[in-house]
């Protein structure tokens, strides 16, 4: 091997030991960075259980205070007690105390004291708005229930602010012989808000599901409430499919029922037939019918009837 050879191996030699003791010291701080973030909890923080217990019953008292459960590292050097909580109606819940020590420092100190729920904790169900938890038959004598002023169910009504007052009116125009206004309020729409499609729909919906032609009583009805004379009409659109009952013996008085509801007060319905009566007995009165005497030899041409000479 020339000297030139055994130069070049020797400096590839020296490269590949370079390069497996620079992988090595890579591999080494990877190792020690999964370690930093793996680190265990701090011994002294973990041992101050006294500490964290002390300073939890001088808040709640020694009776709140139940047995330790375990210890959670927060961070370098903090780390947080968990003990059982005897707090009536906290069933489940625990006590976290929170301690910490100073860098190079031998003392422990506590930062907080709170009540968390545990695992199987009892908590309140989830907080739902008024608006979402009202249900119907909830509202009361005196109570208010405001509406929203984007509430899907309303719509803008006549109000008459948009009509030209009479006294603006321009001369050149015709005089005119009747205004919005009258018709407007008598069609019902003279109210700030009234009833949109989709609120006519919702009621509609609503008052069908107790009766309407699916109900049970309805199923079995000799007749739809169309052709019932107890049918109270109802203005606007949805006199087309509703009314009012106004049979008092009826299941649906005084409620909205729809036309395809019924029920076994019917004005129309059949008449029970009444039960058979027996015919009048029928009396012979021309004859008399004897019973047998208390002689037993009695001669029967002796017997005389209404009417014979014997």
């Amino acid at each position: 091997m020339s000297a030139a050879t055994r130069s070049a191996t020797r400096s590839a030699g020296a490269s590949g030991a370079e390069a497996s003791d620079a992988g090595a010291r890579n591999v080494g701080a990877t190792t020690r960075g999964a370690s930093r973030s793996r680190r265990a909890p701090d011994k002294l923080c973990v041992e101050a259980v006294a500490l964290a217990r002390d300073a939890l019953t001088e808040v709640t008292g020694p009776e709140a205070v139940g047995d330790w459960i375990e210890a959670v590292a927060d961070g370098d050097r903090v780390v947080t007690h968990h003990f059982e909580s005897r707090e009536p109606g906290y069933r489940g819940w625990r006590w976290a105390v929170t301690v910490a020590r100073a860098s190079r420092a031998k003392h422990v100190t506590v930062d907080e004291s709170v009540l968390l729920p545990g695992p199987e904790a009892l908590m309140a169900p989830e907080w739902v708005p008024w608006n979402e938890r009202l249900r119907p038959g909830d509202l009361g004598p005196g109570d208010l229930l405001p509406t929203d002023a984007e509430d899907l169910r309303l719509e803008p009504g006549f109000s008459g602010e948009d009509e030209e007052p009479e006294e603006l009116a321009t001369p050149a125009e015709p005089p005119v012989r009747g205004g919005i206004a009258p018709v407007a309020e008598e069609l019902g729409m003279a109210r700030p808000r009234v009833l949109s499609r989709f609120g006519l729909h919702a009621a509609a919906d609503r008052w069908e599901e107790e009766y309407g032609p699916k109900a049970p009583m309805a199923q079995s009805a000799p007749a739809n409430c169309v052709s019932c004379g107890f049918l109270v009409p109802m203005a606007g659109s949805l006199r087309q499919a509703f009314g009012v009952c106004a049979n008092e013996f009826g299941p649906a008085d005084g409620h909205v029922v729809s036309l395809a509801y019924g029920c076994g007060g019917h004005s129309e319905a059949a008449v029970m037939p009444r039960p058979p009566q027996p015919p009048p007995p029928v009396l012979d009165e021309t004859r008399a019918d004897f019973g047998p005497s208390g002689d037993e030899h009695a001669d029967p041409s002796t017997d005389t009837r209404p009417g014979e000479v014997g």
